[in-house]
């Protein structure tokens, strides 16, 4: 587990730590997650994609601040025969922040992390999936340097499906 300290505006010190998509603390946050969207549009399947699985997600990060938990972000590599998108790019899954560590900068700690990870593994895009109920991370992906792209693979033809992308330099 690689832990690697980034320190925000407001001085609080965020650790991004590596860890497998079985971790316990990240599958927490992830159903953290699942439970704050499924309030956001009245129901609990509004997945319309492919669930990431411990069998696709190459890389998953976890946030930490004075050791708990607070954020999470993932990795999927997207193939050219899968038919979603060209070969190169990968999906951000999963990022999500705890509502009361929101705009303390371990969103944006947690995205550095994960398009550092993506560089490394030499894919060049990243592109991601979010929807319209989600007003917060359409500005935050925005603000990052995410540009709206025409929706992919399982997000073609769903209407609350709002997706980005980004060229890594």
């Amino acid at each position: 587990m690689q832990n690697v300290p980034v320190t925000n505006a407001t001085a609080t010190e965020i650790q991004i730590q590596d860890r497998p998509w079985t971790d316990p603390e990240g599958a927490h946050l992830r159903c953290e997650q699942r439970a704050e969207i499924a309030i956001r549009y009245g129901t609990d399947d509004s997945e319309p994609g492919v669930k990431p699985t411990a069998d696709d997600i190459a890389e998953f990060v976890v946030a930490t601040i004075d050791g708990k938990p607070v954020a999470c972000g993932g990795l999927r590599e997207l193939h050219d025969e899968d038919g979603v998108a060209p070969a190169g790019d990968a999906e951000i899954k999963r990022m999500f922040v705890r509502s009361n560590s929101r705009g303390g900068g371990a969103a944006v700690t947690v995205l550095q992390a994960l398009e550092s990870r993506a560089v490394a593994r030499g894919w060049s895009r990243l592109v991601l999936e979010t929807g319209s109920a989600q007003p917060d991370a359409i500005r935050f992906y925005e603000r990052e340097g995410y540009t709206r792209i025409p929706n992919f693979g399982h997000y073609v033809g769903h209407r609350d499906s709002i997706c980005f992308g980004k060229t890594l330099s």
